[in-house]
């Protein structure tokens, strides 16, 4: 694999997200009034009745909209993954994505690119949503929005991992809409996004430790640690262990000698 080539691949892939992005813009409205409706709704009507006591990485009481914005972000990361991984089945049934894998170049490095790409077409999003956000208040750190970009992607790349994971198991498109329901609402309520481990604990034990296994849990903490200038090491090596396991078995799973996919009728 030469580096032009790779190069090139690459830069097509990502032009390829970005004009798809764009295109499609009930997505692009989608992907910033869900986190706005929570902030201003949801958040609004938590704040007089849950308190929130002094929890790290904050250094005073902070009021529910604070706390609840760098979930937020993550659920945008998550959406969005788990949407470009619907977009891959519907890109396998249509033949685009065989068509794509068929390049001269290794499915790792396929796979990789337009996980990053994925990734880089999010982050403006995700920053527009921090930056709308301090009208609320939630004002983090100058320097926090510039030390959250290593989090946001190393995130977002554990979340679109996640979802090659899924598309690479999923068939049909039919199927992907009922594995959506069963992956993106347990991991997004059962996490630490909406509420702290200590909340949730007062609620049940079985919860807090679900909550406390969650790999979202570990993203939402990396990213609300870094928009407050503090590095989270647990959460970091949870997050780039799982990117290294559901990339792996994503690649395992896109191998058409190897994968799920030798078992498809056509394949």
């Amino acid at each position: 694999m030469k580096t032009s080539h790779a190069v090139r691949a690459l830069n097509g892939i990502l032009r390829r997200e970005m004009l798809r992005t764009l295109r499609q813009r009930g997505r692009l409205l989608s992907a910033m009034v869900r986190p706005l409706v929570w902030l201003a709704i949801f958040a609004a009507g938590f704040r007089s009745v849950l308190g929130l006591s002094i929890t790290p990485p904050y250094q005073t009481y902070v009021l529910y909209e604070v706390y609840v914005v760098p979930g937020l972000a993550a659920m945008m990361l998550l959406f969005h993954a788990m949407a470009s991984s619907l977009a891959m089945v519907y890109d396998r049934e249509m033949g685009s994505m065989r068509l794509l894998l068929t390049a001269p170049l290794p499915r790792w490095y396929l796979l990789a690119a337009r996980l990053l790409a994925s990734v880089i077409v999010v982050m403006p999003l995700v920053y527009l949503f921090l930056v709308i956000a301090r009208y609320w208040d939630v004002r983090p750190p100058a320097l926090g929005y510039v030390a959250a970009f290593p989090a946001l992607l190393l995130s977002g790349l554990m979340l679109g991992a996640f979802g090659l994971l899924v598309s690479s198991v999923s068939t049909q498109m039919e199927n992907f809409a009922g594995v959506m329901n069963f992956v993106i609402f347990p991991m997004f309520f059962a996490s630490t996004a909406l509420y702290p481990l200590w909340r949730l604990a007062e609620a049940g034990p079985v919860l807090a430790t679900i909550a406390a296994w969650n790999p979202f849990s570990s993203a939402v903490e990396l990213i609300r640690f870094a928009l407050y200038l503090r590095f989270d090491a647990a959460s970091a090596l949870v997050v780039f262990i799982c990117l290294l396991a559901f990339f792996l078995a994503a690649v395992v799973g896109y191998d058409p000698g190897r994968g799920l996919w030798s078992r498809r009728p056509g394949s």
